[in-house]
C-alpha cells in the first residue's frame, strides 16, 4: 500500500518564500511609482505651460449654464415658439394634471411675481365639488404668461402640473392642443 502524503498548509507568503522565486535569490517588488514622481523630472513648469495668458486664442469661451440640461428650469427660457403666442388679450395659460383639491389662491400662489389676473377651474357637472383636474389661468400681459410657461412640470401639491398656451377662439389650426377656455362667469 502506499502512504497518502498528508499536505502542509502554508500561507502565500510561506509558500513564495520557499519557492524561492526560481532564482533561489531575493525577489524584487518594484516599489509604486506616483505619476506627481515622474513629472518632477520633467523639465519646465508642466503644470500651467499649456495654459499660459499669451494663448487666450484657444481659450475657450465661458459657457451660458442657464442653457445647460442640469440649470434650474426657472433659469432657462421655455422651450416654446413665441409664434405660438397670443397676440392680443387674454393671455391664457392651460393648467393640466392638477391636484383635485387645488385652489384659486394656491394657483396664485404658484404663479406669484407675475400679473395673474383670473384663474378658472372647471368642475364636473355631476358633482359640483370635484374639480375636472386642469383649469385655465389668465394673465395681464404676453411676459407674465410667458414666464408662466417656464413653470412646466414643476411641482403644485404633490403633481407635476402642465403649463401651456390655452387655444385662442380664433386660432383653428389642426395641431394638438388643449381644450378652449370655457367663457368667463358672468
Amino acid at each position: 500500500k502506499k502512504k497518502n502524503k498528508k499536505g502542509k498548509t502554508l500561507t502565500l507568503t510561506d509558500f513564495l518564500a520557499e519557492d524561492g522565486g526560481g532564482g533561489g535569490g531575493p525577489t524584487y517588488i518594484p516599489k509604486p511609482v506616483s505619476w506627481a514622481d515622474e513629472t518632477d523630472d520633467l523639465e519646465g513648469d508642466v503644470s500651467t505651460a499649456w495654459h499660459s495668458n499669451e494663448d487666450d486664442v484657444y481659450r475657450a469661451p465661458p459657457i451660458d449654464r442657464s442653457i445647460l440640461p442640469t440649470a434650474p428650469r426657472a433659469a432657462r427660457e421655455p422651450n416654446i415658439d413665441r409664434s405660438r403666442l397670443p397676440k392680443c388679450p387674454p393671455y391664457t395659460a392651460f393648467l393640466g394634471n392638477l391636484p383635485y383639491d387645488v385652489t384659486e389662491d394656491s394657483i396664485k400662489d404658484f404663479f406669484r411675481g407675475l400679473n395673474i389676473s383670473a384663474v378658472r377651474l372647471p368642475r364636473e357637472p355631476t358633482n359640483p365639488e370635484r374639480l375636472k383636474g386642469f383649469g385655465y389661468a389668465e394673465f395681464e400681459d404676453i411676459d407674465s404668461l410667458f414666464q408662466a410657461l417656464s413653470l412646466n412640470e414643476e411641482s403644485l401639491g404633490n403633481r407635476r402640473i402642465r403649463v401651456d398656451v390655452a387655444d385662442q377662439a380664433q386660432d383653428k389650426g389642426g395641431t394638438r392642443t388643449p381644450p378652449h377656455p370655457p367663457p368667463a362667469p358672468s
